[in-house]
């Protein structure tokens, strides 16, 4: 199990429930939280192994959010 770390722009709910599709199709992810009432909008993913950082920052940008791995 492997927890991979973004500073993201998702800041409320209609933001998450953009991004839920996205990210609960992605291979390999088990659990993923945003933490809206941090200034830095941390996404934690909860992955197997095999899901690269790449794959997370792709899977927003095609939703029109930004991330970057801490």
């Amino acid at each position: 199990m492997e927890t991979l770390k973004f500073k993201t722009n998702i800041k409320c709910g209609g933001c998450v429930a953009t991004v839920t599709p996205a990210l609960n199709t992605l291979e390999g992810v088990s659990k993923w939280d945003v933490d809206t009432t941090n200034p830095d909008k941390i996404l934690t993913v909860q992955s197997g192994d095999g899901l690269t950082a790449g794959e997370v920052i792709s899977a927003l940008k095609i939703k029109g959010y930004h991330a970057e791995k801490i």
